[in-house]
Parts: C-alpha cells; sequence; structure tokens
C-alpha cells in the first residue's frame, strides 16, 4: 500500500501540493507581570503545511491534557493559558505540528512570573560628608525578577532627577549613585528610583538626605575607584556594558584600555569616562581590559578580563528533498558555538537513535520530517527538513532536450539529458538513427549530458537522448546547429598613468553575423558596475568593438582588465595591465620598542608604495595632554630615508603617554598616515622646569608669604611631584628649606614670631619627583608682612544726618603702613557690637557715611586703622541718636485747577505720627512721565503752581519732609494741554524716595 502511494506521487510529483509542516511562528521566552490586568499568557505556534497541521503542547517534557486543566485552551495552534498560576504554570513549553507528512517539534519557550517588589518603608539614614571627599548613596533594590532593571535618582521631588556627569554617576549594575566630589549644591533629599522594563513598573525609595559639611580648606585626595566592572562573560554579536568610577579631589578623570592590544574599532566610550560599550562583540574583543583613574594626587586602575563565547549557529544545515528509492543519501549538520554544540537528530518528533544519517539504500520508511538540534549552555538551534524517498518510469516531460541548440565551429558544445526517474535511468544518445559511443570528441557525462569537441558543421543535426530504468523508458530530441566562431580582433594595450588622468582600454572582436554581441569588462576578476563607479566609461562603437575609459584614474584602479567577447553562443577574452602611480599607502604594524624618559624606537611595515618607491617617511605623534593634536616628532636621524622602517623618536617628555603614527612620501606625493601605535607611557625622569613667577609678601604679622606659579602637570616627568621652597633673610647665609608635596600649590605660608615686619628675603622654588630635584628657580627678594597699625584714630565724632543716615570724622593715624579705615557701628541695646554694620575707607580719607541705620534709635560708633597684616587698636566709642523716622502718611491731594498756561495743585497738611519728626515743608517734584527725573521745588505752603505740559502727559510727586527724611509720596497726572478732553486728576500713593533729580523741566 506504501509503495503505491509513493508511485503515485512520483508520477504526479509536480501536480502535488502536499507537505510537511514547516514552523513560520514559534513560542518565545515570556515574563508575566504577576500584577498584569490580562489574565492569560498566549504562546505562539504556526506551521505552514499540506494538509494543515495538528497540534500539540508539552510542559517540562510532560504532554498537556486540556481535559485536565482547563486553565489551558488550543486557539488554532497557540497556547493560551486563562488566569494563569505560579507555582503550576512556570516552566519549558514546546509546540509539536504534525501532518501526514511527519511532525516537527519547536524550539523551547520559558514561562516565568515577573515582578518588583516595593521599598521598604523604614527611614533612610542621612548621609554627612565633608565637602570635598566622595559620596556613595546605597539604592539596595527590592526583591524582583527578572534581574536588569534601570535605575535613576530623584532629588528632592519626583520628576526631579539627578543630571548625571564627569562628578556623578549612578550605577546600572547595583543602583547606587556615587558622587566623586560633593559641594554644597549637593545638599538635598535623595532617592532610588527603579524601572522594570519586562513588567513595565518602577517604584523608589524612601528619601535619603545628603547633608555637606563645610570645610576649609577643602583637603584633596588621589583618585580612588569604587565602581568596578568585574569578569564578564559575552556572546558573540551582543553588546556589553563595563562601569568604571572613582571618587577623588580633583575629579578624576578615567581612561580605558586593553592589556593585550587596541581597544576594538566597534567600541564607545560615555558617561564622562565611566561607560565603555562595546557594540556587536565579536571573539577578538577577548581579553583583560583596565580602567585608570587618575587626578594630579594620584591614580588608581582595576583590570579584569572579558570572555566571549557564542550561541549555536549553523555552519552546515539541511534542506528538505526528493531522494529515488534504493539510492544512498547523507543528511549532515554542523555547527558553531562556544563552548561547541552538542547536536543529535529527531524524526518526526522523536529522538533519532542514528549519530551519523547515512542512508545505505533508501526506502519508503525514511521518508518523514528530520530535524538536527545543536544546543550549548546558551541556548538551542534547530533546522528541518523534510526527506521524500519516490520511485518512477523516466519522464521528459517538465525537463526535455533543448528544441534548437547552437554551437559555435572550432568549440565545445553540451547538450543536457536530465529526466526524472526514480531509480537513476540509464542514458544513451544517437544522431539520426546512429547510436553514440564515447570517443576523442564525444563523451556522454555520468549525469547524461552529451559533450562535443572542436564541432564542425557535419555535427549539425538531430540528437536523442534515451532513457530507461526498471519502471519505464522515454527519450527527448533536439536540433544542433553550428554558428561562425567569435575573435578578438583588437586587444586592449597595458597601460601606465599617474593618479588624476585618464585611461583607455581598446577592444574589438569579429562574430557570427546571424547572433548578437555583447563586451563585459572585468578587473581583477570581478565585473565592473558602472553604475557604482562613475569614473568607467563604456564606449561602444558600433556593434564590434567596446572600448573602456577610465577617467581621474585612482590607486584602486589599477589591475588587470579583462574584454569579454561574448554572443549567445561562445565567448572570448584578452587582458591587460593598467598601472595607476601615486602616493604610497599608509604605513602598517606601527609598534614601540626600547622605551626610555626623552625617547622611544618605532618600527613598522612598509605600506604599498603604489608604483612609485618610498622617498622618506615623517614621524608623528601625540600625548595625554594634546589629546587630537598630531605634530611631527623629533628623529634620529632627522631624515627617515624611504628604505627604512624603523627610527628613533627623540625630545619627549619623561612620564608621558604617547601614542605614534607613521606617514609614506615619494615624487608623487603624500600618503595617509598609518593606524596609531598602542599607548606606550615614556620612563620617569627629573624634573628640569622650575616655578615661575616667585613672589610673595603681605599675609598677617610674624608671616612670611611665598607665591608661584605651579608647573604644568606635562612638567612633572614623574610621580609624587611637588615643591621645595628655600628662603632666608638677605643678610644670612644659610637657606631655610620647606617640602610641600602638592602639584598644584600656588603658595606657602612661613609663620614665625621672630621674624621682623617687611623684613627683606630671598626666596627661591625648584620641584621634586621620586626621581629627584630639578633645578631651582632665579632668586627674588619679597617682604615679610608688616606689622597692625599701633595707633587708634582720635578725636572720633559723628553726627546723625537723618533718621537712619549719619556721618561721621575722625583725625588720620600718622603711620606710612597704614593701608586704610574700618568703621564699625552698631546699636547700643542689649550689647549688640557681634552683629555691627562695617564700612571700609582707604587712608586717604577721614569720614564717611553711615546707612541703613534704625530710626530714634543710640549708636555707638568706632574706627580703627589697617594694613595687610590686621587691624589696629580700636579708637573710643562714640555715641550718637538717629532722628525720629519722616512722616508714613503721604499727602492728601484735595485739588487741581486750571490757570491759564499753568495748574494749582493743593494738599491737605501731613499731621506726624508720636514717633515721628515734625514737618519741615513739602518737596514737589515735576517730572514727564516715564521719566525717572525732573524738577524739584521745596516749599512751605500746601499747594503750587506748575506749567501745563506741552508734549505728551507729566507726574507730580508731593511728599512732606522733615530732620529724619523725606516722607510717603502722592502723585498725581496732568495730561498734555493739547489733548482733548481736559486733563483728569489721577492720584497715587507710594514710598518713592527722591534720589534721581535733574534740571530738565517738564514742558
Amino acid at each position: 500500500f506504501t509503495l503505491c502511494i509513493c508511485l503515485f506521487i512520483c508520477l504526479s510529483l509536480y501536480d502535488a501540493t502536499g507537505y510537511g509542516p514547516v514552523f513560520e511562528d514559534q513560542p518565545v521566552d515570556t515574563i508575566y507581570p504577576e500584577e498584569s490586568p490580562e489574565a492569560k499568557i498566549t504562546l505562539s505556534c504556526r506551521a505552514r503545511a499540506n494538509p494543515p497541521a495538528t497540534y500539540t503542547w508539552r510542559l517540562n517534557s510532560r504532554n498537556i491534557d486540556q481535559d485536565e486543566d482547563n486553565h489551558y485552551t488550543l486557539v488554532g495552534g497557540n497556547l493560551v493559558i486563562s488566569n494563569p498560576i505560579k507555582n503550576k504554570h512556570v516552566g519549558k513549553y514546546t509546540c509539536k505540528a504534525t501532518n501526514d507528512y511527519g511532525t516537527v517539534v519547536s524550539r523551547e519557550a520559558a514561562v516565568q512570573f515577573g515582578y518588583l517588589d516595593f521599598f521598604s518603608s523604614e527611614e533612610r539614614e542621612a548621609v554627612y560628608v565633608k565637602e570635598g571627599q566622595g559620596a556613595v548613596l546605597l539604592c539596595a533594590p527590592p526583591p524582583h525578577y527578572p534581574d536588569e532593571l534601570s535605575f535613576r535618582w530623584i532629588l528632592n521631588e519626583f520628576p526631579v532627577f539627578i543630571p548625571l556627569d564627569k562628578r556623578r554617576f549612578i550605577s546600572q549594575t547595583t543602583g547606587n549613585l556615587f558622587i566623586s566630589k560633593v559641594d554644597s549644591s549637593d545638599s538635598g533629599n535623595y532617592s532610588c528610583f527603579v524601572s522594570s522594563a519586562s513588567i513595565a513598573k518602577s517604584v523608589f525609595s524612601k528619601f535619603i538626605p545628603l547633608v555637606p559639611l563645610a570645610e576649609r580648606p577643602i583637603r584633596k585626595y588621589p583618585a580612588d575607584i569604587k565602581v568596578k566592572f568585574p569578569d564578564t562573560f559575552a556572546l558573540v554579536g551582543q553588546n556589553i556594558t563595563l562601569e568604571c568610577f572613582a571618587l577623588g579631589n580633583p575629579i578624576p578623570q578615567i581612561r580605558w584600555r586593553k592589556m593585550d592590544g587596541e581597544l576594538p574599532a566597534n567600541h564607545e566610550v560615555s558617561m564622562a569616562g565611566a561607560h565603555l560599550q562595546l557594540y556587536h562583540v565579536q571573539y577578538e574583543d577577548e581579553g583583560t581590559y583596565e580602567c585608570e583613574a587618575l587626578n594630579s594626587k594620584g591614580k588608581d586602575w582595576h583590570r579584569a578580563r572579558v570572555s566571549v563565547e557564542a550561541f549555536p549557529e549553523w555552519t552546515e544545515s539541511i534542506s528538505s528533498t526528493e531522494r529515488d528509492i534504493s539510492s544512498d543519501y547523507t543528511m549532515s549538520c554542523e555547527a558553531s558555538g562556544k563552548p561547541k554544540p552538542h547536536v543529535h537528530w529527531l524524526k518526526n518528533g522523536y529522538p533519532y537513535d542514528k549519530h551519523d544519517l547515512k542512508f545505505r539504500g533508501l526506502t519508503f520508511e525514511d521518508s518523514g520530517m528530520y530535524q538536527c538540534r545543536a544546543e550549548n549552555r546558551h541556548g538551542v538551534v534547530y533546522a528541518d527538513a523534510e526527506l521524500r524517498v519516490i520511485a518512477c518510469s523516466p519522464t521528459f516531460e517538465h525537463n526535455p532536450v533543448k528544441r534548437r541548440i547552437l554551437g559555435a565551429k572550432n568549440g565545445r558544445v553540451v547538450l543536457e539529458c536530465r529526466p526524472k526517474a526514480a531509480p537513476k535511468a540509464s542514458l544513451s544518445w544517437s544522431k539520426g538513427s546512429e547510436l553514440l559511443f564515447n570517443s576523442s570528441r564525444m563523451l556522454i557525462w555520468e549525469d547524461g549530458s552529451l559533450e562535443i569537441l572542436n564541432v564542425t558543421r557535419a555535427d549539425e543535426g538531430r540528437y536523442t537522448c534515451f532513457a530507461e530504468n526498471d519502471r519505464g523508458k522515454a527519450n527527448s530530441t533536439g536540433f544542433l546547429s553550428i554558428t561562425e566562431a567569435t575573435k578578438i580582433t583588437l586587444a586592449p594595450s597595458n597601460a601606465d598613468v599617474t593618479a588624476g588622468e585618464s585611461a583607455s582600454m581598446q577592444c574589438a572582436a569579429s562574430h557570427d553575423s546571424t547572433l548578437d554581441i555583447t563586451f563585459v569588462w572585468t578587473m581583477d576578476g570581478r565585473s565592473i558596475d558602472f553604475d557604482r563607479d562613475g569614473l568607467y566609461c563604456p564606449v561602444q562603437n558600433g556593434g564590434s568593438s567596446g572600448e573602456l575609459i577610465i577617467k581621474n584614474t585612482q590607486l584602486n584602479h589599477s589591475g588587470r582588465y579583462t574584454c569579454t567577447a561574448q554572443t549567445p553562443v561562445d565567448n572570448v577574452s584578452a587582458s591587460a595591465d593598467l598601472v595607476v602611480r601615486g602616493p604610497p599607502g599608509p604605513p602598517g604594524g606601527v609598534r614601540v620598542e626600547e622605551i626610555r624618559n626623552k625617547s622611544v624606537r618605532l618600527i613598522w611595515s612598509s605600506g604599498a608604495d603604489n608604483h612609485s618607491p618610498i622617498s622618506k617617511y615623517t614621524v608623528q605623534c601625540r600625548d595625554w595632554f594634546s589629546q587630537e593634536d598630531w605634530r611631527d616628532a623629533t628623529t634620529s636621524p632627522p631624515d627617515v630615508e624611504g628604505n627604512a622602517e624603523t627610527a628613533t623618536v627623540v625630545d619627549l617628555f619623561p612620564w608621558t603617554e604617547y601614542e605614534f603614527r607613521v606617514i609614506a612620501t615619494n615624487t608623487l606625493g603624500t600618503g595617509d598616515p598609518s593606524s596609531p601605535s598602542p599607548k606606550v607611557t615614556t620612563l620617569e625622569a627629573v624634573p628640569v622646569v622650575a616655578p615661575s613667577d616667585i613672589g610673595g609678601g603681605g599675609g598677617t604679622s610674624k608671616e612670611l608669604t611665598i607665591t608661584w606659579t605651579p608647573v604644568q602637570p606635562q612638567y612633572y616627568y614623574g610621580r609624587n611631584f611637588g615643591y621645595i621652597i628655600a628662603f632666608k633673610p638677605h643678610d644670612v647665609y644659610e637657606w631655610m628649606k620647606v617640602t610641600v608635596a602638592d602639584p598644584e600649590a600656588k603658595h606657602y605660608v612661613h609663620k614665625d614670631s621672630s621674624i621682623p615686619a617687611s623684613t627683606e628675603f630671598q626666596v627661591k622654588v625648584k620641584a621634586f619627583n621620586i626621581k629627584g630635584e630639578g633645578p631651582y628657580s632665579l632668586t627674588a627678594v619679597i617682604y615679610s608682612a608688616q606689622d597692625v597699625p599701633s595707633e587708634a584714630p582720635a578725636s572720633v565724632e559723628a553726627r546723625a544726618l537723618s533718621a537712619t543716615e549719619a556721618i561721621v570724622w575722625w583725625l588720620p593715624v600718622i603711620q606710612h603702613t597704614v593701608e586704610g579705615y574700618q568703621v564699625r557701628y552698631w546699636m547700643k541695646v542689649e550689647d549688640r557690637e557681634a552683629s555691627s554694620q562695617r564700612v571700609v575707607v582707604s587712608s586717604r580719607e577721614n569720614q564717611t557715611r553711615l546707612e541703613n541705620m534704625r530710626p530714634n534709635s543710640p549708636y555707638l560708633i568706632e574706627v580703627r586703622a589697617y594694613n595687610a597684616a590686621g587691624y589696629g587698636p580700636p579708637s573710643h566709642h562714640f555715641q550718637i541718636y538717629t532722628k525720629k523716622a519722616p512722616p508714613s502718611r503721604p499727602p492728601k491731594i484735595i485739588s487741581k485747577k486750571l490757570k491759564g498756561t499753568s495748574v494749582n495743585i493743593a494738599w491737605e497738611h501731613v499731621e506726624p505720627l508720636a514717633n515721628e519728626s515734625t514737618i519741615d515743608g513739602y518737596k514737589v517734584l515735576y517730572r514727564k512721565a516715564g521719566l525717572s527725573t525732573g524738577l524739584l521745588y521745596t516749599t512751605r505752603k500746601r499747594s503750587i503752581d506748575l506749567p501745563m505740559p506741552r508734549d505728551g502727559d507729566c507726574v507730580v510727586e508731593v511728599r512732606a519732609h522733615s530732620e529724619g527724611g523725606d516722607g510717603a509720596v502722592a502723585q498725581v497726572r496732568i495730561s498734555d494741554s493739547t489733548k482733548d478732553p481736559p486733563p483728569i486728576l489721577c492720584v497715587y500713593y507710594s514710598n518713592i524716595s527722591y534720589d534721581n533729580i535733574s534740571d530738565s523741566p517738564c514742558l
């Protein structure tokens, strides 16, 4: 019965539409949020099959019975789990698709329940940190699944998130917040904000107060790495991020390197250096990586290994096929991966006990769906194929011999014979009624094709292929015609040009007049894409020639060019070489050897000379301080000849990180630079640069202040850099010396109670490092600090000017060291001297104005002289009383009357309160609207005549004045007399003072 079915399939093969299942959609790993409002999980499974497939599912290798568990429903091939239960429905699911031709099994899909708990409700303790020191705020995320979380930090309130910069960093591994150097602006309440993208949920912690503590001076300390990336496993093609962050003051700089080579080309450094991101990781990216954190106080480093492994991937796979009954067939598949994958087979969904699928004499029972399964610890891949065993008699129905076959005279012709037959048919040929056999000119191939060599007109005729097997016979016939052969009549010639010039390649051929001819050009065996490279220009000169012109030749146009003249019957080729000369290519393999403190030996390999000998090399370098700024390096010998592959680079800075590149030059120009060498650091050396701008002086009494301009970092020349300060009085032989270990220090203060004031000192400064001491700077002359003034100002007197102001004067102190005077004043109420106000004036003045005083209050005033050393003794206290306050109520404007070309403004008398000064009169300010200045009038009357404005509106301000100052103001607006309607009286009251008075009338 099976034999009959397979025979029918073969005989109607091209009409049959049946085939085994092929997956179009398979289940994927699913994380179901425990708080999901949608109470179901859907696992997809769909296969293309004819007849349509039926589906079954397995959970952890056990068949799922929908009758036993009503949570499961099958929708098409998809499995729907309604109201999933964590301890019941978690596991690994597979889908089987089956039809008459066999069964295939899907990949496994894991179902897990995702959750993110809330943070603890316990209050977080405050973190106290001195300014200038580093801080770490711990996130401590709550229990969760899956592990992948993202972290941000809230500052004071949601949604204000702290910005990240070179000073602040959030680890996406632990969630902790790191601040390399705390300052006062960091004060606030911090909350860790955690998000799980898998379950679309976020939570945040209780606030953590961060309290910076003021410290003066702020202490500096070396870089200290706190975020260290661990040994990391990555899969080929993945993107990974390595984290590294350091505390320190000054803020450390982060630098990355790969210990056994250069950083991968597909890397990116971000987050101010704290992240090294490797994109699309490859095996060659494996190795040890280092992050280095450094500042002027020191450096720290961390290393860890990145290991690269790989998901299984097919290097040889299987595909569906039909095979003849009784034939031999090998089905094989191979997979790459790291670790090496284990491979085994399935047939129709069941494990197949054959390790090597080599079939000897196929039977119908071997038909079915086969799956190759490759697995390592990173995952599983499947390859599916249908094997169909068939048997049928020969037939040419769908692949007959060509009816008309063309062959070129003296050429080679192949007549194909490819009938369908199972088992394989025996084949033979005839020409007309003559049976053909193998000879020196004719050969029947194993696949049945007939090859005829050196054909002539005599070979024209009808050829028939006969096919026979144990199930029947068949034949097919075609006619062979012979045409004239194609010949090259003008072959291309070798050419030699300079880059930028044009080149021409000629080509012409003769051919059979009944056939079309085309010309095809290739370069080094590759077809030329005229659309892609517009510099190639084919020129068709009639039907028998095809010229190739190359405009503006480039170096990459050098090569062997082949012209092929082809017809539907034959083709013929001719070749020539094009040489394009130009500047040399970049040298390769630049590396550094023999590293010294001021020199290195550089080695490289020559690049392409591009057909013009290299005449010289130029070596360039850049250091850590210049970053992207390449400069020509000094070499020994100064001129590096074109046949050299090594040079010594001199005049380098010690203890400096360098990288180098090499550029080649020939008579046609200078080429592109090589890739940079690996970075190297020159050896340490004794400093040779001394600090500059030595100076000082001043300070407080009994002090000697020494200042200098620090040495630039590129001149440190080694670790533990600092300064040695030498100083002595000008008439003393021995030098005193002190050491300052801070490389950024700018001054030193020597305190000695025996130092006389304004004593002349000689000072010099030199640098030192771990290797030794450098030269001293030029000697500078400075003076010790002056003594504070010894006398107090005499005859201090003062007088109140108003309720809030007073004037004070005194006799100056007759000492040349006085630089100025400080006046202090305070209310004589419960001894408020500690909160006194201060005014400072120069030594050229002996009086000043006191402001912001309280009305009707007793004040004490003292004066003392000062200089750079400090303040001298205070004068005796002088007591004054400020005036009573000015009127607090504004005048009440009662009328505004027109008098010809003037207007009369009248107001009521202001009656002062008991604690206010007696009214002395009134001040009237007449100004143009929009301006703050105008004419000021003073009167004891309660009215005034003012001219009518002629150009825009004016404002009149009236206020009472007294010995305590000016009172509150009333305003009235007067409109332009040329306007219609007449002016309207508008009164405003405020406390504006008359500070800006000018001579400009409101006219």
